[in-house]
């Protein structure tokens, strides 16, 4: 091995590392490239979820302008299009994720519907139904998902399928328990994940979801919205439940976890009447031990 070759080695590696490091730091309700993962997949799995979350900051964090965060979202897409072109990127994190997807056979086609949804949410803070919720969720979640499968090697129609309904649904989860976050994210805009006409359908107006934000105690109709919508969201994480079963060993292992943390976030909401907004939800202890007995005997 050649002096050059080492330091490129050590270049990709550190990345490699941070990445693992910033994933794992990031998602506080969900197992991410965990110690229940083969040590061989740890790695892989956060470079994926890092740039997953850099570009979801890009569109999220910050002061920055909505030009700003397109032109940053844009700067990914561009190192996307070097390597789709097999020219060398002009990031050490590139050249590192890069590599990890020759070497794992990953396709590219769903790093680029990740930053679409990303840009989408800089301009876009209304959805006017389910329909256009889940066409976000194809984008923003579901390639997460196939590219687990591809790097698993397990990526067969049918647990595409389920992987799908799986992500979709912790996307949701996650637009649930963070209502009121998102609401006073996109510089002002108020952004709302939640479908117009089902507001409109339950008697909820925007200044009611603005008041619960500022202190106000929810009512009736607002526990009546939410109780749809989480029975809604754990029917769709239900049928996407085999795929825990089908992969095998600590994979499957860790699916059954994910699965498990999306089912626990759905019972605490469902406890405190759908009042995120005096009582966001955060996995304790005992949560995750309920999650990994769950894990361990299939349920």
């Amino acid at each position: 091995m050649t002096k050059a070759q080492f330091s490129s080695m050590n270049v990709s590696q550190s990345v490699s590392q941070q990445s693992l490091r910033l994933a794992n730091s990031h998602y506080e309700n969900f197992p991410v490239a965990s110690i229940l993962l083969p040590r061989h997949l740890r790695e892989p799995v956060g470079m994926i979820y890092s740039f997953a979350r850099q570009a979801d900051d890009f569109a999220d964090e910050g002061e920055l302008t909505i030009e700003e965060r397109l032109t940053l979202l844009n700067s990914f897409r561009e190192e996307l299009d070097l390597l789709r072109a097999y020219i060398k990127p002009q990031t050490a994190f590139f050249s590192a994720l890069g590599a990890m997807i020759k070497a794992r056979k990953l396709p590219l086609e769903p790093f680029y519907h990740l930053l679409d949804a990303f840009s989408q949410d800089v301009v876009k803070t209304r959805y006017s139904n389910y329909s256009e919720v889940l066409d976000y969720c194809e984008r923003s979640a579901n390639p997460i998902g196939r590219l687990l499968l591809h790097l698993y090697q397990k990526a067969s129609p049918q647990n595409v399928t389920y992987a799908d309904n799986i992500c979709s649904a912790l996307q949701i989860i996650n637009f649930l328990q963070d209502i009121a976050i998102d609401f006073k994210k996109n510089d002002g805009k108020q952004r709302i994940y939640m479908c117009q006409d089902e507001l409109a359908h339950f008697g909820i107006e925007e200044s009611q979801i603005r008041a619960y934000v500022n202190g106000e105690v929810i009512n009736e109709q607002w526990q009546k919205f939410m109780h749809f919508n989480l029975a809604r969201v754990s029917a769709l994480l239900k049928s996407g439940k085999p795929l825990g079963r089908i992969l095998p060993g600590r994979i499957g292992f860790e699916m059954r976890m994910i699965i498990a943390g999306g089912e626990r976030i759905i019972h605490k909401i469902n406890r405190v009447n759908g009042d995120i907004f005096q009582q966001r939800p955060v996995l304790n202890t005992w949560d995750w031990l309920i999650m990994g007995l769950k894990a361990l005997f299939r349920v």
